[in-house]
């Protein structure tokens, strides 16, 4: 394999592999980087074996071929050096990276003893706006358990009905929903994991552009652009979230969000001194009274609410 590739494109690029491998793999081969050089395009593959990614940038290439290179060290030493073209050389694992006035040589090992990704046949397809995603994602996944023993709710659920789409996510103490809108006629129910979700959203742009996914048994796949994302699937069974959602309230308020969110931060500065975390809530006389109490102090916030024919 000889290629030519520019510095901050391929840094870019080794970043957004680097979000599938994990640090606590026990197979080394899981450590690096699979490099592809094929018809004008440099692919680089990182995968755990439950999330893999694949992601494409540009590149002249003098001769194909492929490597497993070091995750961390490839991309320490292509963050190092300055923004010029990078001339990567291999020659039987051995891989000379040139840049001005630098110059490298590092062990890699075969590709032949890289995992295969998971083929995708048989899958149903939709599109999301990638900003619209970005927002459900973030609303949502906070919200998902570590707690490995209930694994169905380390995920969160996509739920497609009537052309809606529903993000859910609850550990137990919480629960997120965040329901859209939908161009597509699926239906769908998948349970995609956490991690896989929070990496993801670190890739994609924030902007207009579709993203489209694709499900199969067993995985997801997101093709975001230059990158694709598979994901294997969460098995077993969401809990019944529609049964916890009430539709009558003794109590409903209106408050100002932005008012209500920094109150409850600054009450949850003392509230993590203690285990219990808690932050106590109190509606009277048209107001919310916000107080929290630890062995170093205490703390209390007042809002007034907005008159309920406004809603």
């Amino acid at each position: 394999m000889k290629i030519k590739v520019n510095q901050k494109d391929l840094a870019k690029h080794i970043n957004i592999a680097q979000k599938g491998i994990s640090s606590r793999t026990t197979l080394q081969i899981l450590d690096g980087i699979l490099l592809e050089a094929h018809k004008d395009k440099l692919k680089l593959t990182g995968t755990d074996l439950e999330i893999s990614i694949e992601t494409y940038v540009n590149c002249e290439i003098e001769r194909e071929g492929s490597i497993v290179v070091n995750s961390r060290i490839f991309g320490d030493i292509i963050k190092k050096l300055p923004d010029a073209s990078i001339y990567i050389d291999v020659d039987n694992n051995n891989i000379n990276i040139k840049c001005e006035n630098s110059e490298f040589n590092i062990l890699g090992n075969s590709s032949k003893e890289y995992p295969d990704l998971p083929i995708v046949l048989e899958h149903t397809t939709f599109q999301l706006p990638n900003d619209l995603f970005k927002s459900a994602i973030r609303q949502t996944v906070f919200a998902t358990t570590q707690d490995e023993t209930r694994p169905s709710l380390t995920g969160v659920l996509f739920e497609i009905i009537d052309s809606n789409i529903s993000f859910v996510a609850l550990d137990g103490y919480r629960l997120a929903l965040r329901k859209l809108p939908i161009q597509s006629d699926v239906e769908i129910k998948i349970i995609i994991p956490g991690r896989a979700l929070n990496e993801i959203n670190k890739i994609v742009e924030d902007n207009e552009s579709n993203m489209e996914i694709a499900a199969a048994p067993g995985h997801v796949v997101f093709n975001i652009g230059d990158t694709i994302v598979y994901s294997r699937l969460l098995e077993g069974q969401f809990f019944n979230y529609k049964e916890i959602i009430r539709k009558d309230h003794k109590t409903s308020a209106i408050v100002n969000k932005k008012a209500f969110q920094d109150s409850l931060e600054r009450a949850s500065l003392l509230a993590k001194e203690e285990k219990a975390n808690l932050v106590k809530l109190s509606i009277i006389d048209g107001q919310i009274l916000i107080k929290s109490n630890s062995e170093i102090g205490n703390v209390n916030e007042m809002i007034m609410l907005k008159p309920m024919e406004k809603i």
